[in-house]
């Protein structure tokens, strides 16, 4: 039996004031940690001392931590290296310092191109009418080939899904082919009005940098926070691609067990770490949950946990907490024993949630309503109770 002194640390994403889940709203589903971001302040700018002293304050009146940032977004000027990185590398650095002179010591973030990440529908709905968000390649041709009209998109996909697109898009109206538009571009962060030239610009340029290239962006960009990290003691930690595959051109390095090891090994300093998120890489067909686990547990500082069920095509819905082919039961096994081993508790959150009861006829942050994620929360609560006996 598993005799960890501590649980896991129980957190909740907190979207800030702004958020329709209050703070009141998440100490009632039992989380003690938020996760949280000063998603006011644009992308590659640095983030005030004060600006987080005052989101730290709001966060500990209602009688929680602020344990987790995430994310600090890395500006695509880093990621594509551009001649003004640099810059944006010092601003990240100085937020870093700040972020450290109060105390707050993980931070989350990701690599992925443009989007953070990709979803076909936000509203799909489960048999028991609840909606969960639905990755479709289908819907996802039809919006590459004949919405973004990318360049070469054909080679991309399959003559039989080339056709079913076509024959899909005949069907659509001008209001679905909109929504379609809407919700893939969702993922893009705070750019919700791109223009799609913009898209195609971007994505033109991954073109030329590559996969290769891109690993050696982020090589480029840990080196160069390396330094901060180590003196202030915070741990980075990458999220995995969402979902797991090279879409719209876009090249892909956070996506198996190979690239995790990989990442750990460019920049091989303990504050280089992994977000394991259960859900973006339970989405990849042929990716081993355990396995990926147990090959990088030592450098995970953070954990997102959600379900998703897949098809052989790589389609996917977000499935309930212990439902669909994620077997939570082995992972919550893996990570509760590596638990044990930690001066700390690991932080985790209940990543996503359906859109259920009352929630339903609200508006909500896609995959961030709170009944849904209250549900996630206590069945993760006791599933890890269950695991481990640990009162």
């Amino acid at each position: 039996m598993n005799t960890a002194k501590h649980k896991l640390l129980q957190t909740w994403r907190w979207y800030g004031p702004i958020d329709p889940v209050s703070l009141q709203d998440v100490k009632q589903a039992g989380a003690t940690g938020i996760v949280s971001a000063l998603h006011h302040i644009p992308h590659g700018e640095i983030w005030p001392l004060e600006d987080i002293i005052e989101r730290k304050a709001i966060i500990e009146a209602a009688g929680l931590t602020w344990a987790v940032v995430e994310s600090v977004p890395v500006h695509e000027a880093i990621k594509t290296r551009r001649a003004d990185a640099d810059h944006y590398i010092e601003n990240y650095r100085e937020s870093l310092r700040n972020l450290a002179k109060c105390g707050i010591k993980t931070v989350c973030y990701n690599f992925m191109p443009v989007l953070d990440w990709t979803r076909t529908q936000l509203d799909l709905t489960m048999a028991d009418g609840s909606k969960a968000l639905y990755f479709n390649w289908l819907d996802l041709a039809v919006f590459d080939l004949f919405i973004l009209k990318r360049e070469g998109a054909g080679a991309d996909y399959s003559d039989s899904l080339k056709d079913r697109a076509k024959e899909r898009f005949a069907t659509m109206n001008t209001d679905e082919l909109n929504e379609l538009k809407i919700n893939v571009l969702m993922g893009i962060p705070n750019e919700k009005g791109i223009e799609l030239e913009a898209l195609r610009a971007s994505i033109e340029e991954y073109k030329t940098i590559g996969r290769e290239g891109l690993k050696k962006n982020l090589a480029y960009f840990l080196n160069g926070i390396a330094d901060v990290c180590e003196e202030t003691g915070i741990n980075m930690t990458i999220h995995p691609d969402d979902p797991p595959y090279a879409i719209l051109g876009l090249p892909r390095i956070v996506s198996t067990k190979e690239d995790l090891v990989d990442i750990l090994r460019s920049v091989d300093k303990p504050f280089n770490g992994i977000c394991y998120c259960t859900g973006s890489l339970g989405a990849g067909v042929s990716n081993n949950l355990p396995e990926i686990f147990e090959a990088v547990k030592e450098r995970v500082y953070f954990l997102h946990l959600r379900n998703v069920t897949k098809d052989a095509e790589g389609n996917f819905y977000e499935a309930d907490h212990l439902g669909g082919d994620v077997n939570m039961y082995e992972i919550m096994k893996a990570v509760t024993a590596e638990n044990a081993r930690r001066a700390e508790p690991i932080p985790f959150r209940p990543d996503h949630g359906h859109q259920m009861l009352d929630d339903l006829n609200k508006v909500t942050n896609p995959g961030y309503s709170a009944i849904g994620r209250l549900r996630g929360l206590a069945e993760l609560r006791g599933l890890e109770l269950g695991v481990t006996g640990n009162y």
